[in-house]
């Protein structure tokens, strides 16, 4: 068969996601189930006095009302994520004394049908002693309110590298703060899970980009062995990062549906998701850039402190990503990072699509482009000054990591190319000269992120049946990515078969046993090459039998995946197929990779953002985004470029619209899909993809992670751009996101 590989091949998951056929855990909740609801913490900082659950116990359809001295012991306790981090900060699963944020559990209530239990959850009262709330990071940092009373150390997180430079040594200086705000991954199915018991078994369904990942938290929670948890993950309808991990109100299912005998479900709404589920970014960037007036970057120093919420979650951990590709594209003499992660008194702060690297690229990249304005060099010409050299590669930055391969000025020409970089600038300067109230901005941007940070633990085999048909079994749990696609295009090019005797396999821990989180684009790279192995191991296995068939030495007789069959080498007129072969099995032979990766891959690309900007009113619109995102291996072109699609369009939902906001005293202001303004195709162009492709050495396909790519590259580049419209007003920098009043503001205090 001609390889598919490389080729666009529609996603098989579309025709039922689309038709509305999808298997998602809440169209699964068992008939016999209760349903939980949570009565939820109004107070973002305060001593719990009483509570007083009688009009919810006796309230109808009720079947039970635990508060956190209900639970068992060696249940109550949330582990930490994270070695390392903070573990006397580890919180409850229902809140017990203290509340430390908006929205945390505090009772919980189990009834006969969701809208009783939601009912029965709002007549619960609690007499709340109000403590001061904590939303300044750096008050954090100083102890100025203490959230966690009985402990000394009040961080969940530090890491550094590098040292700092020697910035009086610089012939230009230049020193800013950032505020990359957080975000809300705002998944169009939010939070929902069922646990029941068989016998001492517990079954959990749930909506995660983890199975295994949930299934070793339940087991550390209720003490239980691998034999002993099962988790299905059906259809699942986004993620973003966000469902890294299950969460204290779907881990404590378990705990309820043994004590009440019966399926126990949950099902978020996008209120309860707005202020329980984790969210991404969340940091002050403090950076230092120092350099000589002809364009050389010789010193950079970025301080980072990360918004931890109320309990440490992912984004604690975070910085250490940032930290990781703090120095982007950079050959710089002289660098280092230091961060440190604190609480507040807001949601527990997760990961966002990226996360930590668009945190890192943004800050590198508004540094390169304060630099270029203070030396007045275009900023383009600034970074072609100081990218690594492609013949570095194999390259070893200040953090420790090896970058695998790149050619940076390349892709920043191929993108300013596209573009039509000096044609722009030219109309800028146009429009500036006639006083247009219709502002030009250009924004560049040159990243590199790095994927498959964990390359071991996975699990892969291909299963061929008596009737020809294949299995790719795996351990993904895809949650978008179109693994049900490239699973078997994968198994299909190497064996030399039609695409459609191939089916993926996954999302029940009972298939696989074993198994990491999809997510930090590995899962092409990682499994997708434990698949070409398994794939090159099931034909070594059958050589025999088709031998047999062919009355012919083992030895002798090759595959032919371009025909699809086994022959003597030297005679493909006479041949044996996959069928043949299959038949002769007499059951079905299940082949196991052993797989190992050769290490983290590097994804880089340039972007060019052009924006128009009103000077009236403030108000943008993105009028172009040129990509080059550079992810070695091209698998399947069509989801390749959906990846980026939906990439970039979270990148500029960040640099332009989007942010998880909080008042002074630690209250959310947004709650819903009104107050959080989730980006459209309204607010997008059509996005302008350039092909780049550097192949890594690291795996058997060649391909880098890509579903982070393009916010890593798109969210900084927007924001430049809209600095650059404003940049002839004085306008040096503007936090995210650049929302029409904050832009019209900057423009009336500079006019």
């Amino acid at each position: 068969m001609p390889s598919i590989l490389g080729h666009p091949v529609l996603r098989r998951e579309d025709p039922r996601f689309l038709t509305g056929q999808g298997a998602y855990v809440a169209n699964l909740i068992p008939s016999d189930a209760a349903h939980v609801a949570y009565m939820t913490s109004t107070e973002p900082h305060a001593r719990i006095l009483s509570v007083d659950v009688g009009a919810a116990a006796a309230a109808p359809g009720v079947l039970g009302v635990f508060t956190a001295a209900d639970i068992d012991p060696e249940v109550v306790i949330y582990p930490t994520p994270f070695p390392g981090m903070n573990d006397q900060m580890a919180r409850t699963m229902l809140a017990r004394d203290v509340v430390r944020y908006v929205g945390e559990p505090v009772v919980v209530v189990v009834a006969d049908d969701p809208v009783r239990a939601a009912d029965a959850a709002d007549l619960v009262v609690v007499d709340y002693e109000r403590l001061s709330p904590l939303v300044d990071l750096e008050a954090s940092l100083r102890g100025e309110v203490v959230l966690f009373q009985d402990i000394d150390d009040q961080t969940v997180y530090r890491c550094g590298v590098g040292e700092a430079p020697d910035i009086d040594e610089c012939e230009v200086v230049v020193r800013a703060r950032f505020h990359n705000q957080r975000m809300s991954a705002a998944p169009i199915e939010a939070r929902t899970g069922f646990s029941y018991w068989e016998g001492d078994r517990l079954i959990h369904h749930t909506a995660t980009q983890g199975s295994h990942n949930v299934k070793t938290a339940l087991m550390g929670i209720y003490g239980l062995g691998p034999e002993q948890v099962l988790v299905i993950t059906p259809d699942v309808g986004g993620s973003f990062g966000a469902k890294f991990r299950c969460y204290p109100e779907e881990a404590l299912l378990g705990w309820l549906a043994r004590r009440l005998g019966r399926p126990c479900a949950w099902a978020e709404t996008r209120t309860q998701s707005m202020t329980g589920l984790g969210s991404g970014r969340g940091q002050i960037q403090d950076v230092v850039v120092g350099g000589s007036r002809d364009g050389r970057i010789t010193a950079y120093q970025l301080d980072v402190i990360q918004d931890s919420g109320a309990y440490p979650l992912i984004a604690g951990f975070l910085p250490r990503m940032t930290m990781a590709m703090f120095t982007g594209v950079y050959d710089i003499a002289c660098a280092g990072f230091q961060a440190v992660s604190v609480p507040t008194s807001t949601t527990p702060n997760g990961a966002f699509r990226g996360a930590g690297r668009p945190e890192a690229a943004s800050a590198i990249e508004r540094a390169v482009d304060l630099f270029a304005a203070e030396i007045e060099m275009d900023p383009a010409e600034v970074r072609r000054r100081n990218f690594l050299d492609p013949e570095a590669f194999p390259h070893t930055t200040v953090s420790g990591l090896s970058y695998d391969s790149g050619d940076y000025g390349k892709a920043l020409d191929l993108a300013l190319e596209a573009a039509g970089y000096e044609e722009l600038r030219a109309e800028q300067a146009a429009r500036r000269a006639n006083g247009s109230d219709t502002l030009l901005g250009i924004g560049l941007s040159t990243y590199v992120e790095v994927t498959a940070t964990t390359g071991a633990g996975d699990f892969a085999s291909v299963e061929l049946g008596t009737d020809g048909k294949v299995k790719a079994v795996t351990s993904s749990t895809p949650h978008g990515q179109g693994h049900e696609t490239v699973w078997p295009m994968i198994v299909a090019d190497v064996l030399g078969i039609e695409l459609d005797q191939v089916v993926a396999v996954g999302g029940d821990t009972d298939c696989t046993p074993r198994g990491q989180v999809t997510g930090g684009s590995r899962s092409a790279q990682i499994v997708g090459s434990m698949l070409v192995d398994a794939s090159q191991r099931l034909i070594e296995q059958v050589l025999p039998m088709a031998a047999d068939h062919l009355e012919a030495a083992v030895t002798d007789v090759v595959h032919d995946p371009q025909q699809g069959c086994f022959h003597v080498a030297g005679t493909p007129a006479v041949s044996v197929g996959w069928a043949e072969v299959a038949a002769a099995l007499g059951e079905p032979l299940a082949v196991e990779s052993d797989f190992e990766s050769g290490g983290q891959t590097f994804p880089f690309g340039a972007h060019v953002a052009v924006v128009e900007v009103d000077a009236e009113t403030g108000g943008t619109e993105l009028v172009r985004l040129v990509a080059v995102d550079d992810a070695g291996t091209v698998l399947n072109p069509l989801i390749f470029d959906g990846q980026i699609h939906g990439g970039i369009a979270g990148g500029i939902a960040q640099a332009l619209m989007e942010e998880l906001a909080y008042d002074a005293d630690a209250n959310p202001l947004t709650t819903n899909f009104a107050d959080y303004l989730v980006i459209s195709a309204a607010e997008l162009p059509s996005f302008e993809l350039v092909r780049s492709e550097t192949p890594t050495d690291r795996n058997l396909l060649g391909a880098k992670g890509v579903g982070e790519s393009g916010t890593v590259g798109a969210t900084v580049a927007a924001q430049n751009a809209v600095i650059d419209a404003l940049s002839h007003f004085g306008v040096r920098h503007l936090d995210m996101p650049l929302t029409p009043e904050r832009v019209w503001k900057a423009i009336r205090n500079h006019v």
